[in-house]
């Protein structure tokens, strides 16, 4: 019983152990990472922001934008020389991303990939004398 227990505590704390492997990770998982950087392809970006304007606001003396904190590229599986996709979306006081959407398309799987992407992003929001504050970016993504 001692022992069963002994190589399970080494299995968890060694996975590599007991196979010959040192570093835990199998021949195919590190063909698997090869292919995977050369097929995906961080899209370029263009950034664009405005003011979501209230009426029940005063004007703003003292404006600053919404400022990237976490934008990870999505990973493009087929990203084309020509191929645009943009996105609208509203970042909110809390500085997260909301109701994102396709402004322009390439018609193929990666317009949901970047959704996807866009939805786990993070700023610090926008401010309007010194208050937080909606605004509206646009980001244009394009093959290389």
């Amino acid at each position: 019983m001692l022992l069963r227990r002994f190589i399970a505590v080494l299995l968890i704390l060694f996975p590599g152990f007991c196979f010959g492997k040192s570093d835990g990770i199998s021949e195919s998982q590190s063909t698997l990472t090869v292919r995977e950087h050369r097929v995906w392809a961080p899209p370029r970006r263009e950034t664009e922001f405005a003011a979501i304007g209230h009426t029940s606001r005063s004007a703003c003396e003292a404006t600053h934008p919404p400022e990237a904190l976490a934008t990870p590229s999505p990973l493009l599986d087929s990203p084309k020389e020509n191929a645009k996709i943009k996105v609208s979306f509203i970042i909110g006081t809390d500085g997260r991303v909301h109701s994102p959407f396709i402004l322009e398309s390439t018609g193929t799987s990666d317009d949901q990939v970047v959704l996807d992407a866009v939805r786990t992003w993070r700023y610090r929001p926008a401010t309007c004398n010194g208050v937080p504050t909606e605004a509206e970016a646009r980001i244009g993504f394009s093959g290389r």
